[in-house]
């Protein structure tokens, strides 16, 4: 038995890698054909984007997977099952269940790999990619910390410890330097909009200016900015959090919680990089069903169509589930795990009917 278990894992892994080397192939050409719009843009070229995409694989990888084993394991069990092999397991002592093992021992592994992109690779390869296209487009010096953007105009260092959306800051800090980089003044924002004169409206400041001889601070409720900072460069810039490591968001959520900021969307991506794992299990027990209840003869084409509907189906769900959870303020890890709970009970219905 144990030799036609290790045929199932090997077989299980070769279909989803194979199916996760062609589905980032067709990714990265819908994203190079959107990355050609900015071609010559600053000093953007062919070298940038290319290395963007490079950078950019790890995390499309991270989020292909649980898709890639599901194609991977209807193609190849499919294909074992149109060929008999399955009824020649079942014939040599080998059960149902007894293949649901051996796929899930297949998905030990593609889950491991995905762990291990997600947590050490992705993270760094998308803060790099993110980094190359933006300081090629714009030639703007930044900087990404634990505690938010740095970033320089000349002698004008600044901090941005919230991007609240695409024309909202929140805690924003100033520091103005002289030649010699002394510091001269600096300033302290609770929030800033991006206005339709093309400057930043500040909220709540406080600046302080400092001389050879005395210090001045002096409360603002507004104050006008004018940067070149604008919101299309730090769209580029800020990794969603979706793209950060379960560390990273840990930390980041209790460093939101500590300054009384809202964490709704960071727990959210923390839940759902701790369940992203197990979706690989629930998409490989979903297949099992489908190869083993459906008759042989069925086209590779209907099983990847088959493959197709169900993988876009949970994207779409956990996409509404995510979205209810922002809404509402609703549990972030209940609402998490609801799509791939709500899988996994199809899957285990299935399965059982198959012992009928």
């Amino acid at each position: 038995m144990k030799i036609i278990n290790w045929y199932i894992v090997k077989e299980v892994l070769k279909g989803s890698l194979v199916a996760l080397i062609i589905l980032l192939t067709l990714f990265t050409l819908f994203t190079f054909s959107d990355e050609l719009k900015d071609l010559g843009k600053g000093d953007y070229q062919l070298r940038e984007i290319f290395l963007f995409l490079l950078f950019d694989a790890p995390t499309v990888m991270y989020e292909l997977m649980p898709t890639a084993a599901l194609l991977g394991s209807l193609f190849v069990l499919g294909a074992m099952a149109n060929n008999r092999e399955l009824i020649a397991m079942q014939a040599a002592g080998l059960s149902i269940f007894g293949i649901i093992k051996a796929v899930m021992m297949a998905g030990a592994v593609l889950a491991t790999i995905a762990i291990g992109i997600g947590e050490f690779v992705a993270p760094e390869a998308e803060y790099e990619a993110l980094m190359i296209r933006s300081t090629a487009q714009e030639k703007q010096i930044i900087l990404q910390s634990p505690y938010g953007l740095w970033m320089r105009e000349g002698n004008v260092f600044v901090n941005v410890r919230q991007v609240v959306s695409d024309k909202k800051l929140a805690d924003i800090r100033v520091f103005e330097l002289n030649k010699d980089y002394h510091l001269t003044a600096m300033l302290h924002a609770d929030q800033a909009n991006f206005s339709s004169a093309g400057w930043w409206a500040l909220e709540q400041v406080k600046r302080t200016r400092i001389t050879d001889t005395r210090i001045v601070a002096e409360d603002l409720p507004k104050h006008d900015w004018h940067s070149s900072i604008d919101p299309e460069f730090l769209n580029m810039v800020v990794v969603s959090a979706d793209n950060l490591s379960m560390y990273d968001l840990a930390m980041y959520i209790e460093f939101l919680k500590k300054n009384k900021q809202k964490t709704q969307v960071f727990e959210l991506a923390f839940w759902g990089k701790v369940v992203n794992p197990l979706v690989v299990f629930v998409m490989l027990l979903v297949s099992t069903p489908f190869v083993i209840g459906i008759k042989r003869g069925v086209s590779v084409g209907a099983r990847i169509m088959i493959g197709a509907v169900i993988g876009m189906s949970f994207n779409v769900f956990d996409k509404v589930s995510g979205h209810l959870s922002l809404v509402y303020e609703l549990n972030p890890g209940l609402m998490a795990a609801v799509p791939s709970a709500l899988v996994l009970s199809v899957a285990v219905y299935a399965i059982a009917r198959l012992r009928v």
